[in-house]
């Protein structure tokens, strides 16, 4: 064993898997043998000693992301690398060739000594580990432990025990963004279904009080909820696709052009002025294979954005675009009419900005997260969040920026086929 440049404790010898593959990769039983405490490396009889067997494999417990920590059959601690030395805030000189309990002293969340509770070098034989917990060290900072008992043979004892140790923040920041999620969703929720229920009730039990007229107007404003209901329902669904990658993309031809005038169709006859409204269409546009429906997503959040947060005129420019480094897996993907010479894809690009206050530069990179609002004016805070997640899973890319009118501008580019990942 040597100790790295960063100061861990790196043991070095031949990778073998301990027995039943229980060890884990490159730190079966033969990992780390005979480390004394002043850092001897212990060979197999006949070895060459000036030959480094952990080039063979390229392992260095440095490199590892998570803290590591292997003691021997003995229990005391023959590697302490530095992701572990920086999570415990232990020296890892120290720790090396100290017993594990002195070197790594982890409480459960109920105060009890963790070692002495798990006993694994006396305990069941049957055992080959512990799973993931949350566990203390001194001081009260919380680390998620999980362990490995290494056997020479089934229900034979302990040779290794090798500790993984990973700090909580990252945990905590996913817990807290699902917490934020519940309580957006709860909130949104209740609005409309307050409304659907009280008018129902109404109508249910004052039916022939009212007059046509009344009854008109309640179940249109029950029919107006139930479509945001409806509609925040389809964007938890959107997120929950997006964050584990099952976002389905169902390619067709889809003429954009067309589809922008369709939204502005349906924003005009909602009470918005015409006039407000600039379209630059640039032909010939490149054919488009996306899907349609989320490229109507994607096209309202954006002009509903653009009239609800922005101001003055609205221009939505259509162009052809190249998109470059965008690789192929089949070589028939990439024929000359979808291809420039210089190996970048055709594209089209959309965008669309105001000429309202803008988004100051502090919050730009903040735009396409959860929950980022531009103003009180209400929303989820969702819905650029779905409109990144649709756009990459097209291949594509949006970027926000200032627009010429001082306002928000927003520019998502979609390649004309269909990279080899996403068929």
């Amino acid at each position: 064993m040597t100790v790295g440049a960063s100061g861990s404790a790196i043991t070095r010898g031949p990778v073998r898997p301990g027995p039943g593959g229980t060890g884990p990769p490159g730190l079966g039983r033969d990992t780390a043998r005979g480390v004394g405490k002043g850092g001897a490396l212990g060979r197999e009889p006949g070895e060459d000693p000036g030959h480094d067997l952990s080039q063979d494999f390229g392992i260095d417990p440095d490199d590892l992301p998570d803290g590591l920590v292997v003691a021997d059959e003995t229990g005391r601690v023959i590697c302490f690398n530095a992701a572990a030395a920086r999570i415990t805030a232990v020296v890892a000189a120290e720790a090396v060739g100290s017993p594990l309990e002195r070197a790594l002293p982890l409480e459960d969340l109920e105060g009890r000594r963790w070692w002495a509770l798990t006993d694994p070098y006396g305990g069941l034989l049957t055992r080959y580990g512990q799973p993931e917990r949350n566990l203390l060290l001194p001081g009260g900072r919380e680390v998620l432990v999980s362990a490995r008992y290494v056997r020479e043979y089934p229900q034979g004892p302990v040779r290794r025990l090798v500790v993984t140790i990973r700090g909580t923040e990252a945990r905590r920041r996913t817990e807290r963004s699902h917490a934020e999620l519940i309580a957006t969703v709860a909130h949104e929720l209740r609005s409309p279904l307050t409304s659907v229920k009280g008018f129902t009730a109404t109508l249910l039990a004052k039916w022939e009080r009212f007059t046509d007229d009344q009854k008109r107007l309640m179940l249109e404003t029950v029919d107006a909820d139930a479509n945001r209901v409806t509609r925040l329902i389809a964007e938890l669904l959107d997120i929950s696709r997006i964050d584990s990658g099952r976002l389905e993309v169902r390619r067709q031809p889809v003429d954009i052009a067309t589809a922008v005038g369709r939204h502005i169709q349906s924003i005009t006859a909602s009470g918005q002025s015409p006039e407000r409204f600039l379209v630059r269409i640039q032909q010939p546009l490149p054919a488009l294979w996306a899907d349609p429906d989320k490229i109507d997503q994607i096209l309202g959040n954006l002009l509903e954005n653009a009239v609800r947060h922005g101001a003055g005129t609205v221009t939505i420019e259509v162009a052809p675009a190249q998109v470059k480094h965008v690789e192929y897996e089949h070589a028939e993907h990439a024929n000359a009419e979808h291809t420039h010479a210089d190996g970048g894809a055709k594209g089209t690009a959309v965008t669309v900005s105001d000429e309202g206050a803008g988004i100051p530069e502090e919050s730009m990179s903040r735009v396409f997260t959860r929950f980022w609002r531009g103003s009180k004016r209400g929303g989820t805070g969702l819905g650029l969040y779905i409109v990144k997640g649709i756009v990459e899973a097209h291949g594509g890319t949006i970027t926000v920026g200032r627009g010429p009118g001082g306002g928000a501008q927003f520019r998502f580019i979609l390649p004309v086929g269909a990279p080899a990942y996403l068929v």
